[in-house]
């Protein structure tokens, strides 16, 4: 398969990555569930999953819009490697922060692995 279209692969699974996590307040009844938390970890929780919804509109834009420059040159294979080692670093902990056996967890374990791998393609 071609790398270009490969990159706008993963710039699409990243883009449905950053509209889960929009939803992450609703889905996980975070206004209910956050205020169990002291007020530091509260605003940590939100915070980050913030920021990671930047990072997955950022990879989305750089892997759709500039995929042949990430194809191409040093510093986009830089990238497509930072982008993959993402993905296999959140795999990885899964397996140690979310050892629930269920099945959204199960299903988000293989959607991770399929991530993983559609990351490491254009770098082969």
């Amino acid at each position: 398969m071609d790398k270009i279209l490969l990159i706008k692969i993963c710039g699409i699974y990243d883009i449905l990555f950053f509209v889960f996590h929009l939803f992450f307040w609703k889905l996980f009844d975070w206004k209910n569930d956050l205020a169990k938390l002291k007020p530091g970890n509260r605003a940590i929780m939100q915070i980050l999953n913030l920021r990671l919804i930047y990072i997955f509109l950022l990879m989305f834009l750089a892997s759709f819009f500039y995929a042949e420059e990430l194809a191409a040159t040093q510093m986009g294979k830089f990238f497509l490697l930072g982008f993959f080692l993402f993905w296999f670093g959140r795999l990885i902990e899964q397996f140690i922060f979310l050892r629930m056996k269920s099945k959204i967890v199960t299903i988000l374990t293989i959607t991770l692995i399929i991530g993983v791998i559609m990351h490491l393609l254009p770098l082969i």
